[in-house]
């Protein structure tokens, strides 16, 4: 049986267009505008009425009066100039949700032909600590992997580590500024190596020289040094092990830890490649590509510096060729800064010039800034970037303020308060940035992305643990077969049913906010349904089991959608003693 409401009423449309002798590509129907006239509309009659030569509200007529006879339709009319409006009989409401609860996708859909996708979604670098904007890459890359997981395409996520440019340099130069030599390398922390990045920064800005010695390094590096790539292996192990540790923590998967670095060797092929097909030049001592310049003046993808050192869009365009040479790359999304949109445009035109992902989708979706109550990008207290783990812990202590205190729940000691703990913030923290869309910057609400009601992680979660309460209270009754008796079972039925299309539209789009939003607004329908339908005291048992059936139906797919944007879906919620 097809699963989606949607597809089965636009299959009966398709054959009564076809009956009809009208085109079937018209016989498709969307959500209604107005749920208090109809639960679907088709604009199809407005479209055919030129290629007709009919008056749209006739053909409209004229398809109404076929699928009148389908007992599946409650009704069927037309307004305006041709809307088709269409109300569902509720025995195939129903029929449809008893086959989504007894289906383990309830009711989703695979795409037909999968894919393999390379995500690029994390870009931390050697030295430094990850900062918000790191969340919002973590976030939205971790929700578009599990979504196109869970469409039937193979995701290969890699972090990309920003491990092999002048910042390289600049630490090592410094180390050996300071301790005479790199023999203590090893026996720096990552607040060790974050501290010698500190200094050499600043002391780069204020001193040419330096600079300019970095840079020195830093090409040796990338030539084979042996005791500079020693001292940097060092480097880059103990930053990876430091930034895993918040990556972990916010439930961001990445199968491949590979970064800049690897793609060095791949970067002197693409010179080559570049130069055999005369479309390389040099340029002030640099060999560069200049690009098309039609619709705007784009810069020239530098190549090689002057100095000999690799440029960092060669090591993208590099990455590139691996991908698809090595991981067999059908798809390379980019999850970025949209502030980098530059970067990427001339990278993608590069990759296009010299054919090396012939019949790759390259896509860059690039986010806006999380920001503070100013709308600027979000800062400490002295005015600094926000580090990632300070902001974890803000809205951990945040989230305690609400929780009980260890031992006055009984069970809950301080570890699973803790848990519990973890499972809000983060989740409260995930929710705020995926409930936006990518491409708008938004403010961190630090008093209310952490509260049990409004569009809030939350709020979800609490309507999770409230349903699983009641499954836990619900005693003999059993979940049955789904009756529609009021208004606010039709609702909540109709919502859950558009399921489907929801996760089709936030594939299709890569735009987790569908889902957030589709999420609260389930959560919304069933605190109507469940103020209005009373379960234990329903006045038949099959009434019970049915209204059972759908509260269940409901945790079971406001658990996927969480699981969909990297959310965790706590068991029960506790709050503390006297608060709502």
């Amino acid at each position: 049986m097809n699963l989606s409401l949607e597809k089965i009423i636009n299959a009966k449309l398709a054959a009564v267009f076809n009956e009809l002798n009208l085109n079937p590509q018209f016989a498709a129907v969307k959500v209604s505008d107005r749920p208090d006239l109809s639960d679907f509309q088709c604009n199809g009659a407005l479209a055919l009425a030129k290629a007709e030569k009919k008056n749209p509200r006739e053909i409209a007529s004229t398809i109404a009066a076929k699928l009148e006879q389908d007992a599946d339709f409650a009704k069927v009319s037309v307004d305006g100039p041709g809307f088709l409006n269409l109300k569902i009989n509720d025995v195939l409401i129903a029929r449809v949700l008893d086959g989504m609860a007894a289906d383990e996708r309830f009711g989703c859909e695979k795409v037909s032909e999968p894919r393999k996708i390379v995500l690029d979604s994390g870009g931390p670098n050697v030295a430094k600590a990850l900062h918000v904007g790191h969340l919002r890459s973590a976030a939205i890359g971790e929700a578009i992997r599990r979504i196109e997981i869970f469409a039937g395409n193979e995701v290969i996520a890699d972090v990309h580590f920003g491990d092999w440019g002048t910042p390289m340099g600049m630490i090592l130069s410094e180390i050996i500024l300071q301790d005479g030599d790199l023999s203590k390398t090893e026996t720096y922390d990552i607040n060790d190596i974050s501290a010698f990045y500190k200094k050499a920064n600043i002391r780069c800005k204020e001193d040419e020289t330096a600079k300019e010695k970095a840079r020195v390094i830093t090409a040796e590096l990338q030539n084979g040094n042996p005791e500079y790539r020693k001292a940097w292996q060092h480097l880059r192990k103990v930053s990876v092990d430091a930034v895993k540790v918040n990556y972990d923590e916010l439930k961001a998967h990445f199968d491949l830890w590979l970064g800049e670095s690897d793609a060095h060797e791949t970067c002197a092929e693409i010179v080559k490649i570049a130069d055999k097909q005369g479309v390389s030049e040099v340029d002030d001592g640099a060999t560069i590509i200049r690009l098309e310049e039609s619709n705007k003046p784009k810069p020239p993808v530098i190549l090689v510096k002057s100095d000999g050192g690799y440029a960092y869009q060669v090591t993208d365009i590099a990455t590139i060729k691996m991908r698809v040479d090595d991981l067999k790359a059908d798809e390379i999304i980019y999850v970025v800064d949209k502030r980098q949109s530059l970067h990427f445009e001339q990278v993608f035109e590069v990759a296009e010039k010299l054919s090396i992902a012939p019949g790759v989708k390259l896509q860059h979706i690039g986010f806006g800034t999380v920001n503070g109550a100013d709308g600027k990008p979000f800062k400490t207290r002295d005015g600094g970037v926000m580090n990632l783990e300070d902001l974890l812990k803000l809205s951990k202590d945040k989230v305690r303020e609400s929780m009980p205190a260890p031992g006055e729940v009984e069970g809950y000691g301080e570890a699973e308060i803790e848990k519990l703990v973890s499972q809000i913030a983060i989740g409260a923290v995930k929710y705020q940035d995926l409930k936006n869309n990518i491409a708008s910057g938004y403010v961190f609400e630090i008093d209310d992305f952490a509260k049990f009601e409004g569009k809030t992680g939350p709020y979800i979660q609490y309507a999770i643990a409230r349903i699983n309460s009641i499954l836990r209270k619900a005693g003999e009754i059993k979940p049955g077969k789904v009756m529609i008796t009021n208004p606010e079972e039709r609702d909540l039925a109709l919502k859950l049913m558009q399921l489907n299309n929801i996760v089709l539209r936030t594939h299709e789009a890569k735009e987790p906010s569908i889902i957030s939003d589709y999420a609260y607004t389930l959560a919304q329908a069933f605190s109507s349904f469940y103020n209005t339908s009373p379960i234990m005291s329903a006045e038949t048992p099959e009434l019970a089991a049915s209204r059972l059936q759908m509260a269940k139906l409901v945790r079971d797919v406001l658990t996927l959608l969480l699981y969909l944007l990297g959310i965790e879906a706590p068991e029960v919620m506790l709050k503390k003693a006297g608060e709502a």
